[in-house]
């Protein structure tokens, strides 16, 4: 989790249990386990998941129990520890990428999180088929009409508080809510309602990096139990739900899930990150007509106030260097105004640089400018410009790659809006990382189909009636 959503949380004496011993199944028992639930979501017909803390230990996060958990630290007096990378930066890991595998392959239902971290949504599982119990630091949501809002940073505010931007529906226009829970509120029956319905027609629950202490969430899992249902755990430490299971496995969720995949034959897909922004150059004619004055910006698509946080700086060159003066734009907004004759025709070069976290340092886009050329509107398919860049970045490793998705062109002032899309970070898994030995491969596939091995293009909240 982030620490800042911990410090924004409001404070309590009691969290439940921290510093929670850890146990580890030994090799061989860890390899029996792995097989024992593989041939269970092999068999399952509605397979649902329940994540934590645990799973994103891996992206970087660190977790409230265990014992370098955020809690067990405050509880010690000890300083928390350092984020690795921004937070909003973070990326899913293995476990959060096999289930994207999972729920194209038909064999994972729902999932059901905790965690406030967004990796979920980033990871590319559908919104219909995720519930975010404790809601998300990157999301806002408008009250009046529900829309949601996946920002690319934190959002300020947790505890459902009205956030400085409004609902850009031009029919509703309400103020913007963070979605993010204090320890008083209610679970979002929006979230818990569909997440009971899953449960109950589960016949696998399978927990993944959870201590299983907060309730009402906590006890989902159970509801399977009554049709039938089995719930498997993977977690480090004990939880009080370990006689309910019907397996409980000791070991990292990246492990235990990559071993699983082996085994199902399916591989874990890369994670491609793509960040949206916007250039907008506007333009005006000077008195005597003899010059075109205009202003370049590079601002977020989520408002032209709000930050952009995966670019640090900005270099602006031109094609004609001898007669135009580069800049260096080193804060944001990124704004660089300049005059130029009107009948003259040039490129603006501009080099964007990365901030911490992205998976390259740089990249290069260039902008042709000509005043009397009058720019057109489009609007280009937003998922096959994401599938194209994605398996371009996948193909050549690395990230940088960037493609226009949308022009606009605005009357007053006379301004051309242009939004691109860009590959920012690029992460590939590798499934057979078991350090325990082989596994065997099953032989039957999934649901009764066979299955290739393809790269895939104890705070108690209140529960709102």
């Amino acid at each position: 989790m982030s620490l800042g959503y911990a410090e924004k949380l409001s404070y309590i004496e009691d969290v439940g249990n921290v510093g929670m011993a850890e146990f580890f199944d030994s090799p061989q028992i860890l390899q029996e386990k792995i097989e024992q639930l593989a041939k269970l979501i092999q068999k399952s017909k509605h397979l649902v998941v329940f994540t934590g803390a645990g799973i994103s230990t891996s992206c970087g996060i660190p977790d409230f129990r265990g014992p370098n958990g955020i809690w067990t630290l405050q509880r010690e007096g000890k300083p928390l520890p350092e984020a690795s990378l921004p937070f909003h930066r973070a990326m899913p890991g293995m476990t959060h990428m096999a289930l994207v595998e999972l729920e194209k392959a038909g064999i994972l239902k729902f999932v059901i999180s905790q965690n406030v971290d967004g990796l979920h949504l980033r990871s590319g599982i559908p919104r219909e088929k995720l519930a975010e119990l404790h809601g998300n630091s990157f999301m806002e949501a408008c009250p009046s009409c529900g829309s949601e809002y996946f920002r690319d940073f934190e959002v300020e505010t947790i505890g459902l508080k009205e956030t400085s931007r409004r609902c850009s529906d031009l029919k509703c226009g309400a103020k913007l809510r963070d979605t993010v829970l204090d320890w008083e509120d209610a679970l979002p029956p929006k979230e818990m309602n569909p997440a009971e319905k899953h449960c109950r027609i589960a016949d696998v629950v399978l927990c993944l990096g959870t201590s299983l202490q907060i309730t009402p969430a906590c006890n989902l899992p159970l509801k399977c139990l009554r049709g039938g249902g089995k719930i498997v755990i993977v977690n480090l430490q004990k939880t009080p739900k370990d006689k309910k299971a019907s397996l409980v496995i000791h070991g990292f969720a990246d492990k235990v899930v990559a071993g699983v995949m082996d085994l199902l034959n399916l591989r874990i897909p890369p994670y491609i990150r793509i960040d949206l922004f916007q250039i907008i150059v506007t333009q005006s004619l000077s008195s005597d007509k003899k010059f075109v004055n205009w202003t370049l910006r590079i601002t977020s698509v989520h408002g032209q106030t709000a930050q952009l946080p995966f670019i640090k700086s900005v270099e602006v060159s031109f094609s004609d260097r001898l007669k135009y003066k580069e800049a260096s734009l080193d804060k944001q907004p990124f704004q660089l105004k300049r005059r130029t004759v009107i009948n003259e025709t040039f490129d603006i070069k501009l080099k964007l640089n990365f901030s911490d976290g992205c998976g390259c340092p740089c990249t290069q886009i260039n902008i042709p400018f000509d005043f009397k050329v009058p720019p057109k509107c489009f609007e280009l398919d937003k998922d096959d410009i994401f599938q194209r860049l994605r398996e371009t970045a996948f193909q050549d490793l690395g990230c940088g790659q960037n493609e226009v998705i949308e022009r606009k062109v605005l009357s007053s002032p006379k301004s051309e809006v242009t939004v691109y899309a860009i590959v920012s970070n690029v992460k590939t898994f590798e499934s057979n990382c078991l350090s325990n030995g082989d596994l065997k491969w099953l032989k039957d596939g999934v649901n009764g189909t066979e299955t290739s091995k393809k790269r895939s293009n104890s705070r108690k909240r209140k529960s709102r009636s």
